[in-house]
C-alpha cells in the first residue's frame, strides 16, 4: 500500500512536513489535495519527478506545468508581474485560479514552454500546498491529477488502482479536497484572456 501522510490545518505538522520534504528531495512525486481537486506534485528541478508525472498522466512533453506558490509575494520571483497583473493577482489570490505569465530566469528550464517563456502560476486556498511550499522554500511543481482518458479531476485517491499508485511516492490526506478544476487566465498582454472557465469566477 502506498504511503499515506495526514496533514491537517490544525495541530503541529513539523514531522509530517519534514517527511514530505525528504520525499520530494529524493525526486519523489506526491498526490496533494487542493481547492480544485488532487494534484500531482514534485520539486521544480526534479527531472525524474516531472517525468513520473508525465508517465502517470500519459502526457506529452509539451504539457504546461504550474508552480504553486505559498503566497502573492513569491509569485514575483518566478513570474514577471507589472502593475496591472499585480492588481488582478492581489484580488484573486489565494483562490482556484491558474495565471499564465511570462517566466523569470528563476524558473527551471524544465517547466517553461518551448515556444514562449511562460509558466502557470497559482496560489491555492488549501492549507496543504501552501504549507509544503513554505517547508521546501520554493513553489511546488503541480499538475492537475486527471487520469488518462478521463476529463475530471481525481478527488479521492483511495479508489485508484495499484498500477497508478505504483508511481506515486505518497498521498497526502487533509481536511477537504475541492472537486472542480481551476479557472485559467492568460496574462501575457492586455486584454487578458480566460482560457478555461473553472471553479473561480473572475472579472477581467
Amino acid at each position: 500500500m502506498k504511503r499515506l501522510i495526514e496533514l491537517y490545518s490544525y495541530g503541529n505538522n513539523d514531522l509530517e512536513l519534514k517527511d514530505i520534504d525528504n520525499i520530494l528531495e529524493n525526486d519523489g512525486v506526491i498526490a496533494i489535495p487542493t481547492d480544485s481537486g488532487y494534484a500531482l506534485a514534485c520539486k521544480m528541478k526534479s527531472k525524474k519527478g516531472i517525468n513520473k508525472i508525465i508517465k502517470i498522466r500519459d502526457l506529452d512533453n509539451s504539457h504546461n506545468f504550474t508552480l504553486s506558490c505559498k503566497d502573492l509575494s513569491e509569485i514575483s520571483e518566478y513570474a514577471k508581474v507589472d502593475n496591472n497583473a499585480y492588481r488582478l493577482l492581489k484580488r484573486y489570490t489565494p483562490g482556484p485560479y491558474t495565471f499564465i505569465l511570462n517566466a523569470t530566469k528563476k524558473v527551471s528550464s524544465l517547466l517553461v514552454t518551448k515556444s514562449k517563456n511562460t509558466v502557470g502560476i497559482r496560489v491555492s486556498e488549501h492549507y496543504v500546498p501552501k504549507a509544503i511550499s513554505a517547508e521546501i522554500g520554493e513553489p511546488l511543481v503541480i499538475s492537475t491529477f486527471i487520469l488518462p482518458g478521463q476529463d475530471y479531476v481525481v478527488t479521492d485517491c483511495s479508489e485508484l488502482d495499484d498500477q497508478i499508485m505504483h508511481n506515486i511516492d505518497a498521498v497526502i490526506e487533509s481536511d477537504y479536497c475541492g472537486y472542480e478544476s481551476t479557472t485559467v487566465v492568460e496574462m501575457l498582454e492586455l486584454p487578458y484572456k480566460i482560457l478555461r472557465q473553472g471553479a473561480g469566477s473572475i472579472d477581467l
